[in-house]
């Protein structure tokens, strides 16, 4: 019976598992010049020299692993005071809404920021098109006004920004770290060498922001890899992230992808409560909308109960549904070059079912934070049916050099930075804008 069992999970794994890539390891540093760029002067290749001689002596640092420019501008100086644009008042920045032309874009390159994960790195790696780039996100009447370093920094200093999620998440936040350096640099001061657990402080503005990698928010564990199947504890949040962010004074919280793996569900003190593509007799299945719903449920209580008063940024799914011409290990790609127009596609199948449990999650939280009258701020950050239409913004094939020997199939998950997701970010300065006297 076992092995019957067995036979039916592997050749059934392809179908269900999307996700399975979709956080990749870090690489080490790899100081070369793509292709396409422009070729770099007898005076900088001096300059790149010097450096990389300072590098040899000082104490390695986590930002080496992301370093993958050649380029280190020095970042401009801000005005003491920067007024930020805004979106008029009732503005919905999420939806409805499309995306429409910008030659000023990119406000970054790999040549410019140093902290772009080698995954992301579409430009480095020689995608051929750049039109993706140059897009923006306009609601529908009004515009979403352009980052602002600056105004950002004028926003959040002398506070903390914590990410807690999976491989996206980290996404989002090297996106942040790559738009705020026009203005500056972060100094790492990690106190673990853990690439997935970062800290990084701008002394000038006493702005710390840090990356908590917990691909489920609750406890999870994979006891035989080799099997591919996860035990996930959905009632116990992470302990990864579940102290450390109470002294933090907003945290943006987000997941999904990981939920897409085989897995069975403990409850009330390690009890089987069901699973979601297990094959296991008399084990019901749940699906992943059940863990993914019971996951958001046990994080939220913890950032709406008495260990944490800042403000909680719910961010909603990343879609995870670009591949086309085949299933995420058989061939399936994303090789589009051009956004949907709004009439195109739309929020359907399971991102429509992953994006109502986080919304409807986020309500329930929000209400019960209400009623209780405590003091954590709930905002939902709505970025899903902006992103379904950008099925071009994700690096595919472009995340290493083709002759390289490795074993990453096609990336329709992340997002190429720059790229698409620089947008969440126009959308969070927006959110943290204090309200207007």
């Amino acid at each position: 019976m076992q092995a019957k069992i067995e036979q039916k999970r592997s050749s059934n794994l392809r179908l269900r598992l999307p996700g399975i890539a979709s956080d990749l390891p870090m690489h080490k540093l790899q100081l070369v010049v793509t292709p396409t760029a422009a070729s770099l002067p007898a005076l900088a290749v001096v300059a790149l020299v010097l450096l990389l001689l300072a590098t040899a002596r000082r104490p390695c640092s986590i930002l080496d692993a992301y370093r993958s420019g050649v380029s280190l501008p020095s970042p401009s100086r801000p005005s003491p005071s920067a007024a930020a644009s805004r979106v008029p008042s009732g503005c919905d920045i999420f939806r409805p809404g499309e995306w429409v032309p910008d030659e000023d874009a990119p406000y970054y390159t790999n040549l410019t920021c140093p902290l772009i994960q080698e995954h992301q790195n579409c430009m480095k790696y020689g995608r051929p098109d750049r039109g993706f780039l140059r897009w923006r996100w306009r609601p529908d009447g009004c515009d979403l006004p352009r980052f602002d370093a600056a105004a950002f920094f004028d926003a959040v200093r002398n506070s903390s920004l914590a990410f807690v999620g999976d491989s996206l998440a980290r996404n989002h936040m090297q996106s942040l770290v790559c738009l705020l350096s026009k203005v500056a640099y972060p100094k790492d001061i990690s106190t673990t060498t853990n690439p997935e657990f970062r800290t990084m402080h701008y002394e000038a503005y006493n702005f710390t922001m840090a990356i908590f990698w917990s691909p489920f928010l609750v406890r999870g564990h994979q006891p035989d890899p080799r099997r591919w199947m996860w035990d996930i504890y959905l009632d116990e949040p992470d302990a990864a992230w579940r102290d450390a962010v109470s002294g933090f004074d907003r945290v943006v919280l987000s997941a999904a992808t990981w939920f897409n793996r085989p897995a069975v569900f403990y409850a009330g003190g390690g009890r089987v409560v069901g699973c979601h593509y297990c094959l296991v007799p008399g084990v019901p299945d749940l699906t992943l909308r059940y863990s993914l719903r019971m996951a958001f449920r046990s994080a939220l209580r913890v950032l709406t109960g008495p260990g944490f008063n800042g403000t909680l940024i719910l961010r909603t799914l990343s879609p995870t549904s670009h591949f086309e011409g085949g299933e995420w290990d058989r061939g399936g790609d994303c090789r589009r070059t051009r956004p949907f127009a709004a009439n195109e596609t739309r929020m359907a199948g399971l991102d429509l079912d992953l994006h109502a449990v986080q919304v409807e999650e986020f309500a329930r939280a929000k209400a019960e934070a209400e009623a209780s009258g405590g003091g954590t701020r709930l905002v939902l950050m709505d970025t899903t049916a902006a992103m379904v239409l950008r099925p071009d913004g994700h690096p595919s094939r472009y995340g290493h050099w083709p002759h390289e020997n490795v074993t990453l199939y096609h990336d329709c998950v992340h997002w190429c930075l720059p790229g698409p997701i620089d947008a969440w970010n126009d959308m969070l300065l927006q959110m943290l804008l204090p309200d207007p006297s």
